[in-house]
Formats: structure tokens, C-alpha cells, sequence
């Protein structure tokens, strides 16, 4: 049974799998995250930063018990989702809806990691060696995908969001970000 298991979990990260094969990549989009990749990351206001994270640890330690783990992963979002142009807590309920916070997430689909990134984008920016199981790989990738989506709707959020999911037209997934970010993650 484990061996099948194995083989199963080789042929996804292996196989490039597409969420909509008959449109071909976009070159914009990949050259974005090419450039995303090869950036580096800080913090750029240390205060505002600790108490973002205090608060934010709090909220997440029932879905990500152990400390450290949780404070590398928050820390990781705040800077992604910053360096994208992108609210933190946005991300957080991505994330939230996308994997539950399971960084070993893979979809039916064959998306990956914690934003659910699909693996073909790997080859596609010249990086088919990285991991999407990486904090931050995936979180970077993610984000840039969410901002680029951002900015082709012209900042219409719920239209965005139905991209990023591959949804368009329905509100399904839009819903559960909106009321994820509500209930869950947006700042008093």
C-alpha cells in the first residue's frame, strides 16, 4: 500500500498537470514569477511586524500548534504577501481555504503546498528543480500569482480570487475567502 502511495505522489510531482490545458501559459505571468523567485526577503518595520505576529500566532495556534513552526510560517506570509502588494491576512484566508494550513497539501488537481501552486509553473520559469512543499517557494509563488490576478481585474478582489482558483463564475470559493478573512483573520 505505501508503495503505492509513493508512486502515486512521484507521478503528480512529476507529471505536469495543468488546471486548464487549453490556454496556454501566460508569458507575463511567468516572467513575473521568475523575477519573484530570485528576490529576497525582511522585514522592513520590526514593530509593526512583532505585533502583527503576536497576534496573528494567537489566532493560528489551533491550526499550527507548535510555536516555531507557526512564528517561520507568519513570518514568511507577512513578507510574501507585503512584497506582492498583498494584505497579509488575505493571504492567511487563502491559505485557510486552500490547504487548512497543511503545507503537504495536494490537490485533486495536483496543486501544491499551503497557496495550492500548480507544479507546471516550476518548469515554466526555469526553476523545475524547486519545491512547492518550501514555505517560501510556495508562498512567493503564490502571491505573485494572486497579485498578477489582482492586477488583470483591474483590483475587482472577488473576480481575482475566482482566477486564482480557477472558479470563474462561481462565488463557491470567493465566499469562503470572504468569510474566512471576517471570521477569522482581519485586523480590528
Amino acid at each position: 500500500m505505501r508503495k503505492i502511495l509513493w508512486t502515486g505522489l512521484l507521478l503528480i510531482l512529476t507529471c505536469p498537470v495543468y488546471a486548464n490545458t487549453a490556454n496556454p501559459v501566460d508569458k507575463k505571468l511567468r516572467a513575473l514569477l521568475i523575477k519573484a523567485v530570485n528576490e529576497s526577503d525582511s522585514f522592513v518595520d520590526r514593530y509593526d511586524a512583532e505585533v502583527w505576529l503576536v497576534d496573528m500566532s494567537r489566532r493560528l495556534a489551533k491550526k499550527v500548534p507548535e510555536p516555531q513552526e507557526r512564528l517561520q510560517l507568519l513570518k514568511q506570509v507577512h513578507y510574501e504577501a507585503s512584497r506582492a502588494h498583498l494584505i497579509p491576512e488575505l493571504v492567511l484566508a487563502v491559505i485557510d481555504v486552500e490547504s487548512n494550513f497543511n503545507r503537504f497539501a495536494i490537490s485533486k488537481a495536483g496543486a501544491i503546498g499551503l497557496m495550492q501552486v500548480m507544479p507546471f509553473w516550476l518548469k515554466e520559469i526555469g526553476h523545475p528543480g524547486d519545491n512547492l512543499f518550501s514555505l517560501r517557494t510556495n508562498l512567493r509563488m503564490g502571491c505573485t500569482i494572486l497579485r498578477y490576478y489582482l492586477d488583470q481585474e483591474k483590483g475587482d478582489l472577488t473576480q481575482a480570487l475566482m482566477r486564482y482558483n480557477g472558479s470563474i463564475g462561481s462565488f463557491r470559493y470567493t465566499n469562503r475567502v470572504f468569510k474566512q478573512l471576517d471570521r477569522r483573520w482581519r485586523r480590528q
